[in-house]
């Protein structure tokens, strides 16, 4: 073999490796920036679930502060006689108006997650959103029951219905009852999120 095709054959070899060691570097750059994204999805998401479980809690909690519900506007015709308790039946909805950008902002992650980890990865958050919706309904319900009107419970039977309806919407509006609904389901949708969340970001 000639001088010349010796050093050809040895040029084109040191491309090849060259070429291969940069296609190697880079395939590993991609898969480290990828996982890193990964885990600070992960991440955040978890972070947010954790303030969305304090905002809901916070949301049911029993303790009130002066001048809650203020902020709602009373309905055309209103009775005053019914604006206190309006009022309070709104004070939940007036403490998830100032988490809104919160909870809007679980919900733009939830399309990303479900980009990265499958369609699957929603279901802890439609399954907060569910929650977080029934909370916006017993606040409604707690204001259509204040102004059920007198002569509607005259009979025993109509003040009893009344009664249990009351006493169940407000095992979902307040938390701390006895067999509250809420606080377990809540617990179990952190729990999902981090089983999903935590062995990703512990890989890091």
């Amino acid at each position: 073999m000639a001088l010349k095709d010796l050093i050809d054959i040895i040029q084109s070899s040191a491309v090849i490796i060259a070429s291969t060691v940069a296609i190697y570097g880079i395939n590993a750059w991609r898969v480290e920036f990828i996982g890193k994204r990964r885990i600070e999805l992960a991440e955040e998401v978890l972070a947010l679930f954790y303030q969305a479980r304090d905002a809901i809690k916070f949301m049911r909690s029993p303790l009130g502060y002066e001048g809650e519900g203020n902020t709602r506007k009373p309905r055309p015709n209103e009775n005053p006689e019914n604006k206190d308790d309006l009022d309070q039946a709104f004070v939940l909805i007036e403490r998830y108006n100032k988490q809104t950008e919160l909870f809007s902002h679980l919900h733009a992650l939830r399309y990303r997650f479900m980009a990265r980890f499958g369609a699957e990865a929603s279901k802890p958050f439609d399954d907060l959103n569910r929650l977080v919706n029934e909370l916006i309904l017993a606040a409604q319900r707690k204001a259509r029951l204040a102004m059920v009107p007198e002569r509607l419970l005259l009979s025993e039977a109509a003040i009893e219905k009344h009664n249990k309806e009351w006493l169940e919407n407000e095992g979902v509006y307040y938390s701390g009852g006895e067999d509250d609904p809420i606080a377990p389901r809540l617990v179990a949708i952190i729990a999902d999120v981090e089983s999903r969340c935590r062995p990703i970001i512990e890989k890091s």
